[in-house]
Formats: C-alpha cells, sequence, structure tokens
C-alpha cells in the first residue's frame, strides 16, 4: 500500500514540476513576446512611415510632370509691362491656373487611389515610374513587405523572419496649390521660381496598427528672370481641393 502511495505521489510531484516549467516558460515566452513588441513596433512604424512617404511623394511627383509635360507655365501668368519695358506687376491668368490645379489635383488623386486599392492597370504616370517597386505586391495593395529581421538592427539578420505588409488609405482631401519665390539673381534682376505645392493625409495600415501620416511635396515647375526692378506679385492665392470618392 505504502508502495503504491510512494508511486502516486512521485508521479504527482513529476507533473507538478513539468505544469511549473511549462507554466514558467509560457510566462516568460509571453513576457519576451510583449517586451519584444514594444521594442519592435517604433522601428516597424519608423519604416513603414518612410515607405509610404517616398511612394507617395514619387506618385506626386510623376503626376506634376505627366500633367506639366505640354504645358508652357508662363501660359499661367498674366504680365504688364510699363514703357520702359520693365515688368510691373505679375499675376495669375485665373481660368488657367484654376484648370491646371484641378486635373492636377485630380490627377493625383487617382493614382493614390489606384495604389490604395491595388488597380495598377488605372495608373497614370509616365512609364516606368514604378519600376523599382513590386508590382505583384502592389496589386495586392501592399506598398511593400518588411522582413521582421529588420527589427534585430544587425544586417546578417535584417532579411530573415515573417514579412510584414504595409498598406496605406487615403484620407481627406488631396490640396494643390502654386507658390512663388523671388530672390536676387546677378545684377539689376530677379529670379521668380514658381512652386506647385501637394499635401495629402494617408493611413498607414500594419497588421497591429494604423497611424496618419500628413505629407507634403513643393514641386519647383518654372523659373523666369525678370530684369530690372523686383515687381509687384500677387501669385500665392490658388488652392485646390479634391472631393475624395470612395471607388466601387
Amino acid at each position: 500500500m505504502r508502495m503504491i502511495l510512494k508511486k502516486k505521489n512521485k508521479k504527482h510531484n513529476i507533473l507538478l514540476i513539468i505544469l511549473l516549467i511549462l507554466t514558467s516558460v509560457m510566462i516568460l515566452s509571453l513576457t519576451f513576446i510583449n517586451y519584444y513588441s514594444k521594442k519592435a513596433y517604433p522601428i516597424l512604424k519608423s519604416y513603414a512611415e518612410a515607405e509610404t512617404q517616398k511612394l507617395t511623394i514619387l506618385i506626386i511627383n510623376k503626376a506634376v510632370t505627366k500633367q506639366l509635360y505640354n504645358m508652357d507655365v508662363e501660359e499661367l501668368f498674366k504680365i504688364t509691362y510699363n514703357k520702359e519695358g520693365e515688368i510691373i506687376l505679375i499675376d495669375f491668368d485665373t481660368k488657367k491656373t484654376s484648370k491646371v490645379l484641378s486635373t492636377m489635383t485630380s490627377l493625383v488623386e487617382l493614382n493614390l487611389r489606384a495604389v490604395e486599392e491595388g488597380k495598377i492597370d488605372m495608373l497614370e504616370l509616365p512609364d516606368n515610374s514604378l519600376s523599382n517597386y513590386n508590382m505583384d505586391l502592389l496589386s495586392k495593395r501592399i506598398i511593400c513587405a518588411i522582413p521582421f529581421g529588420l527589427t534585430t538592427g544587425s544586417s546578417l539578420l535584417s532579411n530573415i523572419g515573417p514579412k510584414i505588409p504595409v498598406k496605406m488609405s487615403l484620407l481627406g482631401d488631396v490640396s494643390t496649390n502654386f507658390s512663388t519665390e523671388v530672390v536676387e539673381y546677378g545684377i539689376n534682376n530677379a529670379l521668380l521660381k514658381v512652386l506647385v505645392n501637394i499635401s495629402v493625409t494617408t493611413k498607414v495600415i500594419l497588421p497591429i496598427s494604423t497611424e496618419d501620416l500628413n505629407i507634403s511635396a513643393s514641386i519647383p515647375i518654372g523659373m523666369k528672370v525678370i530684369q530690372g526692378k523686383i515687381p509687384n506679385y500677387y501669385l500665392n492665392g490658388f488652392e485646390t481641393k479634391s472631393n475624395i470618392v470612395e471607388w466601387k
């Protein structure tokens, strides 16, 4: 009888030890996962935001380039001269400016929506604009896949581990406007720079979280040398916003 009780107690003790070991391993594993997740998340977030911003600005630049390819930027201006032939006033041509901004805004939105929805065949960009990107991933609405090994900080392990997909979603309006810079250029001359400014808010989507990201780009689209004194100009008042409509 005592032998039977001893065997039972011994078996019970072994099971208890195994249970304690398993419980300890689970607790340590969960603690490690929680600790490493907190450590890895800022790295993943930073990388995902950088890739989203890079792609968004690339699309904006290529869309603007396509829009301006066959356009003479000077057509956007109304220039007034005095009797000596000096420029005394530069202003926007309201009709042409509004049309260009509206078309540009729509084109940027169209291409960002195409990437968001994985509709790569609907992209309206110059050829090979996205040649450095994986088109198969883009067609699946994934702008990039981050190797989890990147969070280790080791170059040897950076490509090891599961791939974490990064997606983006367009939020709010695409806002577009012109601005100018006037700087001295040589003797008694000025250089007028015209820029198009585009801003957009996107949502960076990771499997574990989402983050809003405001992205802005200023793209120089033309320059004009002005001889004589710097004229008056009124070139900062045009802005266009898109009306975001979700594709069906």
